[in-house]
């Protein structure tokens, strides 16, 4: 019998024997390099070019239906690098499914025609104002890129939703609000942020992270005080009859952003958040790995078996079964959820879920 212990399950099963029966929620990382060179994260490191392309998809056409996919988030490495990007789109259209683009933005300008054509909603990788997002990025004049291309796409369809997506981490903890008030600035319509993650082998890191690496990112004990000092001041921005909604996370989920760093600095114990990810999502890495989620190992490869044969295999059904959330130690230092009880209204949206580069 399925028993995820810590995750919700009964409509999203088959059977007892924890076949999935929907799978709502699939991210593609549709091209492995990125354009960054951001400070938190390794992808722009990797030497190798795949991508997923329509042909790798077409095997899988009945697996979608069946599992009911309602919703894919195309992330990448950057995913406007892939050059089958519109064949990909227009194959998930015609499965009606739902297309979030997760992007670094600049790309976004030169492919304004094609993104406010093909996708729902954009979400941008944003580190903070100006200066402080170009330094971590390192990329000079990615701040102005995402600017121009934000404005290009709102030229072409205006009610199309874009909102930024933030990590923090030593080099932007003390500018939230700013960024914030820059998002709002060039025309974004929300925000939303997470922690920096230090510990998994996510994002290009086949080697975990030595410690000295991890305290480039990580935040020192007066540096969380910052962070949870900047953390009062969006709440009190948020909470101004004009600007409530515009951050994502309630105050509740901000606070727990800096109470991670401070488990990272050994003041607090690490809690796993409520998650149900490798029941209701699973990730497909550019190479074809399918994973349950960003920092859990693969269970499978499309190149290899249909979407449906790997989720619910035996390695994907073992795997969930043995999960317990609450105390596995990825979980708990998990620094991105998802939830989802019943209709995909009711899922922390998918786009606020997935890490950004």
């Amino acid at each position: 019998m399925f028993a995820q212990r810590g995750c919700e399950q009964s409509v999203l099963l088959e059977d007892g024997a924890g076949r999935v029966a929907t799978l709502p929620i699939l991210v593609l990382n549709v091209h492995s390099r990125c354009n960054c060179r951001c400070v938190m994260c390794d992808i722009w490191k990797r030497r190798e070019t795949n991508a997923i392309t329509v042909a790798d998809l077409e095997r899988h056409r009945e697996s979608l239906r069946r599992l009911r996919v309602e919703w894919v988030v195309l992330s990448g490495g950057e995913p406007l690098m892939n050059g089958d990007l519109p064949g990909l789109c227009v194959f998930l259209r015609e499965l009606g499914i739902r297309m979030t683009l997760l992007t670094t933005g600049l790309l976004l300008a030169r492919r304004a025609t094609e993104v406010a054509a093909l996708f729902d909603d954009i979400i941008v990788s944003m580190d903070g104002p100006m200066a402080v997002h170009d330094a971590i990025r390192q990329i000079k004049g990615s701040f102005d890129l995402i600017q121009s291309g934000v404005a290009a796409v709102r030229g072409l369809r205006p009610e199309m939703p874009i909102t930024a997506r933030l990590t923090v981490q030593k080099m932007n903890h003390a500018h939230l609000l700013e960024a914030v008030l820059s998002a709002r600035a060039i025309g974004l319509d929300g925000i939303s942020f997470l922690a920096a993650d230090l510990t998994s082998h996510a994002f290009n890191r086949p080697l975990l992270w030595a410690t000295e690496r991890q305290k480039e990112i990580a935040l020192t004990e007066t540096e969380t005080a910052v962070l949870e000092r900047e953390i009062k001041r969006v709440l009190a921005w948020g909470a101004k009859g004009e600007n409530q909604g515009y951050v994502a996370e309630s105050a509740a989920k901000l606070q727990k952003i800096a109470a991670h760093f401070r488990a990272c600095l050994g003041q607090a114990a690490f809690e796993s958040p409520k998650c149900n990810a490798p029941s209701v999502s699973a990730v497909v890495e550019a190479d074809g790995t399918v994973r349950p989620c960003f920092f859990h190992p693969a269970v499978g490869n499309i190149h290899q078996d249909t979407l449906e044969e790997i989720v619910n295999g035996e390695a994907a059904r073992k795997f969930r079964e043995r999960l317990d959330v609450e105390s596995n130690p990825v979980c708990q230092r998990c620094v991105c959820a998802l939830h989802r009880d019943g209709s995909l209204r009711d899922a922390v949206p998918a786009s606020r879920d997935v890490p950004l580069r």
